[in-house]
């Protein structure tokens, strides 16, 4: 095994003793190993210290011929980035050239959102089991949680039974980067997780809230096929995916009056210009009301 292999082997072992989620590991693995066989076209790849900024360049100018979308780049970029970084921390490179590369622009790509009335049919047509399933009290739980309190998968996922406070009605929350975050239970999806926990069949020492047949931590790609599955039974669209209950929780707490800040604090999002895109969508709506409604438009 070359050197380059070798530190990224090491890289990926430690995301998995830092915890980050199986969908990260998966990606950084993909687009590392990606990056592993570039380099060593031409036979043994550069070791860490000998990969300098042209060559990083012609990567990049690679990424590029292959007609890959910005977003895809970006994504690459990123994870080269962050390994170098590692590197970087761990004294094996003495800087990381991979923060020297210009990052392309993504397009500004508002997402789909399903309106109050979709969401509201597919999660009561969850609720009242009209597909034969396993657990449905699981399942109606996971879509209960994802539109009612705004989780990513991989925060769903990896919510486990210390995390909920059943006195209060609160949620602990782990989002990127392991920041926590306090998020607040409404009524049905808590009356959905105290539901599925009286009836939860997991091991003895699993303190996942989710578990899957085994009884051992449902991952959060055991999450997505959960929600493809109903979405495309019930609701008859496979676009529907676990970000879209997300980005609806965001927008129709904006259209009913809800604070911009307040809602960046549900999300926990990083930044107040994340959450602004939601304003965008609500704007967009609104000019479609206008659109059809108004006489002069």
């Amino acid at each position: 095994m070359s050197e380059l292999a070798d530190r990224i082997t090491g890289y990926l072992d430690t995301l998995r003793r830092e915890n980050a989620s199986a969908h990260t590991v998966r990606n950084y693995a993909a687009d590392l190993d990606q990056f592993l066989a570039y380099l060593a076209r031409a036979g043994e790849p550069p070791g860490p210290r000998d990969i300098d900024l042209l060559l990083l360049r012609e990567w990049l100018g690679d990424l590029y011929r292959q007609d890959l979308s910005a977003v895809s780049i970006r994504r690459k970029l990123s994870s080269i980035r962050s390994f170098f970084e590692h590197l970087h921390r761990g004294g094996i490179v003495d800087v990381n050239r991979a923060k020297l590369l210009n990052t392309p622009k993504a397009p500004k790509k508002l997402p789909e959102v399903p309106t109050e009335e979709q969401t509201n049919r597919l999660l009561d047509s969850v609720a009242a089991e009209k597909l034969e399933r396993p657990f449905p009290a699981r399942d109606r739980s996971i879509f209960e949680l994802l539109y009612g309190c705004g989780l990513r998968i991989s925060e769903l996922a990896g919510l486990s039974l210390d995390d909920y406070d059943p006195g209060e009605g609160w949620l602990r929350v782990r989002g990127k980067r392991k920041k926590e975050r306090q998020v607040p239970l409404p009524a049905k999806a808590r009356e959905s997780l105290d539901r599925y926990l009286a009836e939860r069949h997991a091991g003895r020492e699993e303190r996942a809230i989710f578990v899957n047949h085994r009884g051992h931590r449902l991952t959060d790609r055991g999450a997505r096929g959960i929600v493809k599955l109903y979405a495309i039974a019930l609701a008859g669209d496979p676009s529907l995916h676990p970000h879209s209950f997300r980005h609806a929780y965001a927008t129709h707490l904006l259209s009913a009056g809800a604070d911009l800040r307040a809602i960046q604090e549900l999300l926990g999002h990083a930044s107040l210009s994340t959450t602004q895109k939601y304003t965008q969508l609500s704007l967009t709506d609104l000019m479609k009301v206008y659109d059809k409604a108004h006489p002069r438009a």
